[in-house]
């Protein structure tokens, strides 16, 4: 009796476990697809071919090629950058401690991993869709700038900041990110860009900005 107990508590766990696989072998297909042919070119036969399912597979996790790209931004950074807020906003430390923490993370678990893939996509494919840029927005962009102006505020409030220029403006914070994107994307072959010596050296600017002169 016990080890059927045991069976059957183990059973919906490894079912769900199977569904989350799946789900990401879904959208992993559809990055690698939606990347090669473009958003409005792709069909949905063509992720399930390459996620190695049938297409009926892909509608019981998504109604639509648009709710499959919303999916792939929502878990493929919406989620990711959701729980770096909660962490970085957590942490006992000064702004400026947060600030390199939100950076490190832009570094290792953006720009260095296949999400920026998915950046990627949402550049290309956003000026067709305005929806897109709408959901990428709401996902990821909106949650990046309310974690910088709520690191500025810390700073501003506790003195460390005499500037609340990122309050007002968090989207200089992130520009290098977007910069580094692009030149990676388009010009790295040509002309070489060092990224994490780049971001570096602007965390260093802006942190003097902020502080302003010395005593």
């Amino acid at each position: 009796m016990a080890n059927r107990q045991v069976r059957t508590r183990r059973a919906p766990a490894r079912r769900e476990e199977d569904r989350q696989a799946k789900l990401r072998a879904i959208l992993d297909a559809a990055l690698d697809v939606f990347l090669e042919k473009g958003f409005t070119e792709a069909r949905l036969e063509d992720v399930a071919a390459r996620a190695g399912v049938a297409k009926g597979t892909i509608y019981l996790y998504v109604p639509s090629k648009q709710a499959l790209l919303e999916a792939l931004i929502r878990s493929g950074i919406g989620g990711p950058i959701g729980a770096v807020e909660q962490h970085v906003l957590a942490l006992d430390a000064s702004a400026e401690e947060k600030l390199r923490a939100l950076f490190a993370f832009l570094r290792k678990e953006i720009l260095g991993t296949r999400r920026v893939d998915v950046v990627r996509l949402v550049l290309t494919e956003a000026w067709r869709f305005p929806q897109l840029a709408e959901i990428y927005h709401r996902e990821v962009i909106g949650t990046g700038l309310r974690l910088l102006r709520a690191i500025a505020a810390q700073g501003v409030a506790t003195g460390e900041f005499r500037s609340d220029a990122l309050m007002r403006f968090p989207q200089l914070a992130i520009a290098p990110g977007v910069l580094a994107l692009l030149w990676t994307s388009f010009f790295q072959r040509i002309d070489p860009l060092d990224v994490e010596g780049m971001l570096d050296t602007h965390l260093a600017l802006v942190m003097r900005a902020l502080k302003g002169p010395g005593p």
